[in-house]
Order: C-alpha cells, then structure tokens, then sequence
C-alpha cells in the first residue's frame, strides 16, 4: 500500500510500438544476411550454365600465350596493348586451345581500355568444322570485356582448335588485353568469380577523383546492386513482421541500420582497395626524382624517348608536330615537349597537311603506321601525301624525329 503522503503515479500499459532496440537489430541484421543467401541462390539458379558440380578446371592463357597476327601492338607489362588496326580496319589476337566445348561454356576475355562503342568479336574453330570460322559479339562495358556463356550458341561444338580475339575500327588510345580465361561455370565458380570482380584491385586512373567501380571494371553481378536489392528484401519482411506486431514505428531506424549496414560493406571493400592502392604507389614512385617518377610512369617509354628528342632539339623554342595512331601518345607527347611550339590532333588521328611544314619544323612520329621514308633521297612521306624533304635526326623502333629541310 502507497504511503498517504506519496505522489500518486498513473498506470499505463507498455507502449507495443517500442520494440526492445537490441532484439530489433539483431532481427533486422539477420534478415539482411538471409536476403543476401537468398539473392545469390537466385543468382546461382539463373546463371550457372551446365553442371552445378564440373570436374573441370579453368584454363587460363595470359598475354605471353596470345598472338597478336592482325594490327599493331607493344608488349606492356603483364598485357598487351593494341595500338592501332591494319589497313582493312581489323587488329587480331589469336591462341592455340584444344578442349572440350561441353565442359567450358564461358569464355572470359580480361582487358581494359576498349571504347564503349567498339566492335569486338570473340572468333573460334573447332573440329566439327575446322575450316568455319564462327563468330560472336563481346560486350564492351566500363571499358572491359564482358563474358561471354557459349553453352546456348549452337556452333559452340566438339574440341574448340583456336580461339581469337578481334577488334574493327579504329583506337583512339590503345587498348590492353591480359589474357583469357575458359571456365566450367558450376555453382562454385560463379560464386569465386563474383567476389574476384568484389575484391579486384581498381588501380587509380584519370576519372578516379569523380567515379570508382567498386572491384573488377566488368562485374556480372555488381555489388552495391545485390546489397541494395537484399537491404530492401530484408526491409519488406522486417515490415510485415513489425506491422504484426504492432512495431511499426522503428521502420524509419531499421531502414536506416540496414542503409548503414550496407554502406559499411562497400566502404570495407574501398579502404582495402585504397591501402592496396598506396602500396603500390609507394613501391612505384617512393625515393625516386621527378625523372625517375616519370620514367616509372604508364608511359614511361614515351618519356624517355622524349627525353633523347629534345637533346636533339633546339634550346629555343621551335615547331613540333607530333602524329601517333593513339590520342594518348599524341597528348602525353605534346606535354612532355612543351614549352616548343608543339602541334597535334587531340581527336584525330589526323596528319600535318604539307603546306602547314616548313623548313626548320620537326617531326615527331610515335606508334604511326603509313610513314615512309628514304635515307638516300631524305625524302618522308605519310600514306596518299607527297614527298617532303626532310632529316632523320633520331630513330628509334617504333618512334622517330624528322626534321623538314
């Protein structure tokens, strides 16, 4: 019995829409984690081509194993760059396969730098018809070579003799390919593979300051994608347990711990990426001058070729026209002359017209097919021009610079 004195106290029932905050997170974090498994079983459902369970392994084949037969190109580190089409328009990189089609239904190109708007094809033969050549389209996305699942192309057929990758059209900058690989698919190598895009190292680039993919620049299954569609799966079922349940109220706090949920998912995967990113930065550019940085840059060979040229050049500004079948080396060129008076396309790959070429100008060629020129006569001339008098004053494979008499 209450004291006479004391305060009375009024009697209210406990609020149902306040739901103990500890039992609905953990309610609302292991619905997120159900939604995930179920995505990817979905994910697995749809996308495995062939057997769950292969008793195949992937073969892969790397640079050194590709063939570059049509078009132009340079070795560059562990890939290599295609820097222009021949004279029918097509560059071409070929390797040797013998395997079964049945047991590799996709086949993975790994490359980057390609236009979104290129014409890439994926050729192969095989011993149904050794001497048809099929063909089939590779997607261009962010820049890489989507994969490609043969299991439903019909002449996808017996042992596959020779695979190629094509590209029609021109380059604007060159375009890099690692190697490829040809996978069994299964439930396990679709799942290995989505978190090797997840987890792929994103080297800086120039567009890194405004986007980043987030992982490999090709992704079948795009990350922050699942992690949205399982956050709003989780959300929906949390709703109706909670509208049951009369707890409706804490929806907005549950949305926005799965909201934060996810985010931290994406941002682990982005720290990791960054210390991976300033390792390599470190091992790269760490201890060295500005020359030494420059020559450990992407285009180092560049650099140093520009270097010799300009040991070459006058020590008072002069004209330098500079011509290259990429944009890239045109651009970087020009930069690495300045401060002469350096002429070139940023878009075109386009030539100096004779009568812009007067005595006393230079010419710097890099990486361009069509020139010809004859020591003897010290004649250059460039594909359906004429003839200009002209000096080689350093030649090099690949590269050289001409000066106009």
């Amino acid at each position: 019995m209450a004291h006479p004195d004391e305060p009375q106290r009024p009697l209210t029932a406990p609020s149902a829409e306040s739901p103990p905050p500890r039992s609905g997170t953990r309610a609302a974090l292991a619905l997120f984690a159900l939604a995930l498994l179920a995505c990817l079983a979905v994910y697995l459902v749809l996308s495995v081509p062939g057997s769950w369970f292969p008793s195949a392994t992937t073969q892969a084949i790397g640079a050194r194993g590709l063939s570059l037969t049509l078009g132009a190109g340079v070795p560059d580190g562990d890939a290599i760059a295609i820097t222009a089409v021949d004279g029918s328009g097509v560059a071409r990189l070929t390797a040797n396969t013998n395997f079964r089609s049945a047991e590799y239904p996709i086949v993975a190109w790994n490359g980057f730098g390609f236009p979104q708007n290129a014409d890439v094809r994926f050729l192969w033969r095989s011993d149904y018809a050794p001497n048809k050549v099929n063909v089939a389209p590779v997607t261009v996305t962010a820049g890489g070579l989507a994969p490609l699942v043969m299991a439903s192309n019909p002449e996808w057929i017996g042992r596959i003799l020779g695979i190629a990758l094509e590209v029609r059209g021109t380059l604007p900058q060159p375009a890099r390919v690692t190697g490829v690989a040809i996978k069994p698919g299964g439930a396990w190598g679709q799942l290995t593979d989505r978190a090797r895009e997840w987890l792929a190292f994103e080297r800086w680039s120039g567009t890194s300051i405004n986007t980043i993919t987030g992982g490999a620049e090709v992704q079948e299954l795009p990350l922050p994608t699942l992690l949205v569609i399982a956050a709003v799966i989780a959300l929906g079922v949390w709703a109706l347990f909670a509208r049951r349940a009369r707890r409706f109220a804490a929806l907005p706090a549950v949305a926005a711990l799965l909201f934060l949920a996810a985010w931290a998912l994406l941002d682990a995967q982005w720290t990791a990426n960054l210390a991976r990113q300033v390792s390599q930065t470190r091992d790269q550019y760490g201890g060295k001058d500005w020359r030494e940085r420059h020559l450990a840059a992407e285009d180092g060979a560049l650099f140093a070729f520009v270097e010799r040229v300009r040991a070459k050049l006058p020590a008072r500004p002069t004209r330098v026209f500079v011509v290259a079948d990429a944009a890239y080396f045109r651009g970087r060129a020009a930069y690495h002359l300045y401060p002469h008076n350096v002429y070139f396309d940023p878009f075109r790959n386009a030539l100096p017209p004779p009568s812009a070429l007067h005595a006393g100008d230079y010419v710097l060629v890099y990486h361009r097919r069509g020139l010809q020129y004859n020591a003897d006569e010290k004649k250059m001339r460039f594909e359906s021009g004429s003839p200009i008098s002209a000096e080689a004053v350093l030649v090099e494979p690949g590269a050289v610079l001409l000066k106009v008499l």
